[in-house]
């Protein structure tokens, strides 16, 4: 713990909220996402399961992808960089295909139709994951990393809030445009596709990878870093890695299931059912950079745990949200708002660990390795993300055999506070990875 204002280098926040316009590309597209395709899937396909299972094809890809592509770039040598071919060879196809997503999902599209649109979105989405995460350490010094990512994750969320709470409402929106036809269901995916190319075009017009990153080092063996991760004196990387397993179990229970839970339960239209991860996007954005400057002050391993704690409260209030609002005889409307506010703090929670628990890997480091640490990272984060929708969606398919729809659920919510209550334990262990720790590299 440091006692001591960090000073942040010349034009810290400028060069960090260009390199953050990679993160907004995903911070657009997987909310929509999550929210919309098990819509979509909904009208082919009626268990729970399944279509929880289905939401895990993407996840499946990345699990693999991710790490191998990270791995591939730490290893490029171009003229503009590293990081940067495989950014421009891979984030405008996910824009193109994302907006040809909900013609799958329309009464003239098929459920084979819409499983090869999202497998072709996620083979380009996923791949670019890696590069475009690994581009802010590549530039920014280990201290100064979760007041980065911070930033970063404020793109993102920017990006979230644009997707949820401006284009979502289209969604309803029924007008015939020319080219496009008929726009409802398909207006926010196609200006969304939009955005990402122009948010590429913008990466590339003004980011330079710094020269420390893009200077030749020997080959990084997967092998001798996996070791070092998991054979190595200090266990802290391996114990991180753990928790994100945990909480992103929890995270990955319940957003897939939102949309469909904002109403069926709630009541809500399909365009404000968009504003569910939208208030938890909103949370995110106002403590995103806040939370790094905290830990910074704090530990980033104590901000990580007490917000843990503050989701697992969150997570408890949604569960009993419904029966309480019954009770009390608020109308639905307000209910609706209540919820949101509770999604709101569970945002602001969500992420404060998000923004540190990515630069506690990073500060454990180099920059022969980076790629690496950050393909372990969305090796665990989509691992759970493949195993967390079909067990959630088998918790909300037994409970609602047994109790009910409504039941079955709400029991989402306790599902995804026992993972993250896990994920505290774990957190507990970890003593590395701290902004005074000794990087590896500087």
């Amino acid at each position: 713990m440091s006692d001591t204002k960090p000073t942040l280098p010349k034009g810290f926040y400028r060069i960090t909220v260009l390199i953050g316009l990679g993160f907004f590309t995903m911070g657009l597209m997987d909310p929509l996402y999550d929210t919309y395709v098990p819509i979509f899937l909904q009208d082919f396909v009626s268990s729970r399961f399944v279509i929880g299972a289905i939401m895990t094809l993407d996840n499946l890809l990345a699990l693999f992808l991710i790490p191998i592509v990270s791995n591939l770039s730490d290893n490029t040598n171009t003229r503009i960089g590293r990081r940067m071919p495989w950014i421009l060879a891979t984030v405008p196809l996910s824009g193109i295909f994302f907006a040809l997503l909900p013609y799958g999902g329309l009464p003239s599209g098929s459920l084979v139709l819409i499983i090869v649109l999202i497998f072709v979105l996620n083979l380009a989405k996923q791949a670019a994951r890696g590069p475009v995460v690994a581009l802010m350490p590549d530039t920014i010094p280990g201290e100064f990393r979760s007041e980065a990512n911070g930033v970063i994750n404020t793109m993102g969320a920017i990006a979230a809030i644009v997707g949820t709470i401006v284009l979502a409402p289209l969604m309803d929106v029924q007008l015939t445009l020319p080219l496009i036809g008929e726009t409802q269901r398909r207006l926010p995916f196609l200006i969304s596709g939009l955005l990402v190319i122009v948010a590429t075009v913008l990466l590339f017009s003004f980011v330079r990878e710094s020269a420390a990153a893009r200077e030749k080092r020997e080959r990084t063996k997967l092998r001798a870093s996996l070791k070092l991760v998991f054979g190595g004196r200090d266990r802290s990387a391996m114990l991180i890695l753990l928790s994100l397993f945990f909480w992103f179990l929890g995270y990955q229970g319940v957003l897939p299931f939102m949309g469909i839970y904002s109403r069926e339960v709630l009541g809500v239209s399909e365009g404000l059912a968009g504003l569910s991860p939208g208030a938890v996007a909103i949370g995110y954005l106002l403590l995103a950079i806040p939370s790094g400057i905290i830990a910074h002050r704090f530990g980033r391993r104590r901000v990580i745990r007490f917000c843990l704690v503050g989701i697992v409260a969150a997570l408890l209030l949604m569960f009993a949200h419904d029966p309480l609002m019954r009770m009390v005889g608020l109308p639905a409307q307000t209910a609706w708002v209540v919820f949101l506010f509770i999604l709101f703090c569970f945002g602001m929670m969500w992420g404060s660990v998000i923004t540190n628990s990515f630069p506690m890997l990073w500060q454990m480091a180099t920059f022969s390795n980076m790629g690496i640490y950050t393909g372990l990272y969305y090796f665990f984060s989509q691992g759970a993300a493949i195993t967390s929708p079909p067990l959630s969606g088998a918790v909300i398919d037994l409970f609602t055999f047994g109790f009910g729809g409504t039941v079955g659920l709400r029991m989402i919510f306790v599902y995804s506070a026992v993972m993250m209550a896990i994920a505290f334990l774990i957190m507990g262990r970890v003593t590395g990875g701290e902004t005074d720790s000794a990087a590896a590299e500087a």
